[in-house]
């Protein structure tokens, strides 16, 4: 199974500022709400039973969504999993007091599942054995369509002109007993996803895009988050830091922040900031009195676990210098963008002219550059190029995980990057074309320029919209 598509994060620029303002504003599209009221909560083995019946009873796809309690613990895991199918009416399961939910899976199996933003939702299932054997990405889809904001509140309100509350994205969904204004804001998000997913499957075979959404989604089933290489890189602030030294001073108190986050299944964020990691490895003190009068050295964890950051900053003094982490950090790929007109000339061209055609293919078909081809991949194949002939670079891409219909789109592109930055100045040269298969029309939807929102590659969350 091919990698999954990389994860985005929506951005909104804000309100159109060509806009009369003395213009009337339209009305607010009526609240939705729960037509069938609140369920209870499914956290008996009586109440679970009765759900699956009802559930493998029932026809049709299953909207499906999980809380997570994300800046305020450690594990990734699910404290809500809400389930919606037509006939069967919505659940609300509380995962935490049972030991497996496999009959839930049962009921579930062969059906079609609904997600929004799969990817933050499906590892966290998987961890309670519930997998999909095929599902649909309503944020997916609208990023295929060429939507410019694809949070679920935004698509419901655009496509089914209804408002969802905003409330509780945050909330600390491993909290007991769950509030039911909780509870009900999580059943508003299952409400509707059933009639979303099948407005934008409509509008993705009339754009002729089907094709392409099904690719998508089958790599999706595939997705597993990425393990970070030396994670500790992450650190707020660490461009701060010089010296190797001073880096792995960084390393150990960010692992021993790690471990203590892990044992006590906290965000490590709610031990010690960053700033603090950082204000901790720059100050190097060597006493107690000395830590807890660092200037930023500050947290919950901070004085409580005194000790343990002493021992990291001891153990960092100590390292021999080969033990001391590289001052860049290691990497399969190729270098960073900025530094390759200097290294090889020849592939900032090809990197400039693949861009530019990626624009172009952008605007053309009305999806995100970095959905028509994953910026990684493409920095891939002009760093090292495996040949100059469509043949050889699509079955490059297809090595990288690209799938089919990116592969007809823009391989004939990246050949025409590889063969012309040796030859001619990008300026002259118009890149861009699909390699085979005819072009695929603007998307229908409200889309009337590129679709381009930022996009960053990893693990990042989509906000709420």
């Amino acid at each position: 199974m091919p990698p999954a598509p990389d994860v985005y994060v929506e951005v909104d620029v804000g309100v159109d500022a060509d806009v009369d303002a003395g213009e009337p504003e339209a009305p607010p599209a009526p609240l939705l709400g729960l037509r069938d009221g609140l369920p209870p909560l499914t956290d008996t083995p009586t109440a679970l039973a009765a759900a699956c019946a009802a559930l493998a009873d029932a026809q049709g796809p299953v909207a499906i969504d999980a809380e997570r309690a994300s800046g305020y613990r450690y594990s990734s895991r699910a404290y809500l999993i809400q389930l919606r199918r037509d006939g069967a009416g919505t659940f609300l399961v509380d995962p935490i007091g049972f030991e497996s939910l496999d009959p839930l899976q049962e009921a579930l199996a062969g059906g079609e599942w609904i997600l929004h933003a799969a990817t933050q939702d499906l590892a966290c299932l998987t961890e309670v054995g519930l997998v999909p054997a095929t599902l649909f990405d309503t944020e997916l889809a609208g990023r295929l369509l060429g939507y410019p904001r694809v949070g679920l509140a935004t698509l419901v309100e655009t496509l089914l002109g209804q408002r969802m509350k905003k409330e509780h994205s945050a909330a600390d969904w491993s909290t007991r007993p769950l509030p039911e204004p909780w509870l009900e804001y999580a059943a508003l998000d299952v409400e509707v996803l059933i009639e979303l997913r099948d407005v934008l499957a409509a509008e993705l075979r009339a754009a002729g895009k089907d094709d392409w959404a099904r690719q998508e989604f089958d790599a999706l089933r595939g997705f597993t988050p990425a393990v970070r290489q030396e994670p500790w890189r992450r650190t707020s602030g660490l461009h701060r830091v010089r010296g190797r030294r001073l880096l792995g001073a960084v390393r150990e108190l960010w692992e021993t922040r790690d471990e203590l986050a892990r044992n006590r299944d906290v965000s490590p964020g709610r031990i010690i900031g960053d700033s603090a990691v950082v204000a901790a490895a720059l100050a190097d003190p060597t006493s107690r009195s000395e830590l807890l009068s660092t200037k930023g050295f500050h947290g919950r964890g901070a004085q409580r676990y005194a000790d343990r950051w002493l021992e990291a900053l001891a153990r960092a003094r100590e390292l021999p210098e080969d033990a001391l982490p590289l001052r860049a950090p290691r990497s399969d790929g190729p270098p960073t963008p900025r530094a390759w007109a200097e290294r090889d000339p020849i592939a900032a061209e090809r990197l400039t002219l693949a861009r530019d055609g990626m624009a172009r293919l952008s605007q053309e078909h009305q999806v995100p550059a970095e959905n028509l081809l994953s910026p990684d991949t493409v920095r891939r194949v002009m760093w090292q190029p495996a040949g100059d002939d469509v043949a050889t670079v699509a079955g490059h891409l297809r090595s990288l995980g690209a799938r089919e219909w990116q592969i007809e789109l823009t391989a004939t592109m990246l050949v025409d990057a590889i063969t012309a930055a040796s030859s001619t100045p990008s300026s002259t040269v118009p890149i861009g074309g699909p390699a085979t298969g005819p072009a695929t029309g603007p998307a229908t939807g409200p889309a009337t320029g590129p679709a381009t929102g930022p996009a960053t590659t990893g693990s990042a969350s989509q906000p709420p919209d």
